[in-house]
């Protein structure tokens, strides 16, 4: 196992799950955070778990964060938007190239500047995970809109993309009305952490069995932002959380989008699976993207 300290360790680590995705403009890990997290003792940026021969290419799986960093990927010919994306891992670690630094090659080649984050992981089973996660979430949004002219960013076109656990996170995200989840620190939080669209890709988690419903505490609000969702028809996760969410938005009136392929699985980012056709749901988001995360011509305001 591969322990990330503070100092070069990390930033070698995370520029490595840069290249792997053919990015090279991510600059060195930032913290989200002014000092320690909520709540946390511990300043670690993770682990690297050993890789898997089965995986190939290789994914990075990292467990143990107790301080969330974000990487930048600027876009080479930037439109203005930009992207907070949010690995999966199951709240237990972050993928962030799999369902990171690929994901912010693509948007780059979209005109979109990405923002890929490692949240922190969960401490134990007994932990829920998303918690922290979502704090780490809100606090990233509120500063890569406090700071949008330093990215080229325009603070009102600022999305997410959030695969499995992070999709679970962006669906939080959406629905939690502007609520912060952690007390104020700075000048900071008081700018919004409200995302403007947002992508959820095979979202993890989202369905309550027990009840036949969204997961406990989330409803759709009728101001809810747009949403494009990818899922599989045999994915473990069930693809009625997907479905219900989808519904929700609808019956608010909100601008929304849903695939669901008939196979693919789970943890697929935007990868090729044999037999399958879900690799397409990028060609469906880069349009409606277009929709939804560039300006809109002078005088014609944008459908949200």
């Amino acid at each position: 196992m591969k322990h990330l300290s503070l100092l070069v360790p990390v930033v070698a680590g995370l520029l490595g799950f840069c290249l792997l995705a053919g990015n090279s403009q991510a600059a060195d890990p930032l913290p989200v955070w002014p000092d320690l997290a909520p709540g946390e003792t511990l300043r670690s940026r993770g682990d690297i778990q050993p890789y898997r021969e089965a995986d190939v290419p290789p994914i990075t799986r990292v467990t143990n964060i107790r301080q969330p960093t974000f990487t930048v990927h600027l876009a080479a010919e930037p439109n203005g938007a930009g992207v907070l994306i949010l690995p999966g891992g199951g709240f237990g670690k972050v993928v962030p190239d799999l369902e990171g630094t690929e994901a912010a090659a693509w948007l780059n080649g979209q005109g979109i500047s990405a923002f890929v984050l490692n949240y922190r992981t969960k401490i134990d089973n007994a932990d829920p995970g998303w918690e922290r996660a979502l704090q780490d979430a809100q606090r990233a949004l509120s500063l890569l809109r406090s700071q949008a002219k330093r990215w080229g960013l325009q603070p009102d076109r600022i999305g997410l993309l959030g695969f499995s656990a992070g999709g679970q996170v962006a669906a939080r995200l959406l629905t939690d009305g502007g609520k912060r989840n952690y007390e104020r620190i700075d000048a900071i939080d008081d700018v919004s952490h409200r995302p403007d669209f947002a992508l959820l890709v095979y979202p993890w988690k989202l369905y309550d069995a027990s009840a036949n419903a969204l997961t406990e505490g989330m409803v759709v609000p009728a101001d809810c932002p747009p949403a494009f969702i990818v899922h599989t028809d045999d994915d473990h996760s069930s693809s009625l959380g997907a479905v219900l969410f989808y519904a929700g938005l609808k019956k608010q009136g909100v601008p929304a989008e849903l695939h669901v392929y008939g196979n693919g699985g789970h943890g697929y980012g935007l990868r090729d699976v044999k037999g399958s056709q879900i690799s397409s749901w990028t060609g469906h988001a880069a349009h409606w993207l277009e929709r939804h995360a560039q300006a809109p011509p002078t005088g014609q305001p944008q459908d949200r």
